[in-house]
């Protein structure tokens, strides 16, 4: 089994007293290995309890920002095309479900 891990894992593990098996990932690898992260985040926030769900949020926040390093933007950049998204087409605060037109 191999997956992406946050950059201090390595090291907590051996501060637990094992050797991780670590290798750096070719760009093609992390790309595939972030995607992958994100469906894995995302699922964890989904099976979160209450209690447990913002945590899980951060570390959506964070794979999110690496994906879009990886694609060449920052995370101001990310941030400045949300906030124009949500001025343009809104955001989510008002709850509206849509169910087709008449």
């Amino acid at each position: 089994m191999s997956k992406l891990v946050r950059d201090r894992i390595p090291d907590l593990i051996r501060a637990s007293g094992a050797e991780p098996i670590t290798h750096q990932a070719t760009a093609p690898e992390y790309t595939h290995q972030l995607r992958a992260k994100l469906q894995e985040e995302v699922d964890e926030f989904l099976d979160a309890d209450p209690a447990g769900a913002v945590e899980e949020l951060a570390d959506i926040i964070e794979v999110v920002y690496a994906l879009a390093a990886d694609l060449g933007a920052t995370s101001e950049s990310l941030d400045a095309t949300r906030a124009t998204k949500a001025a343009e087409r809104g955001a989510f605060s008002t709850r509206t479900i849509w169910s087709g037109n008449r």
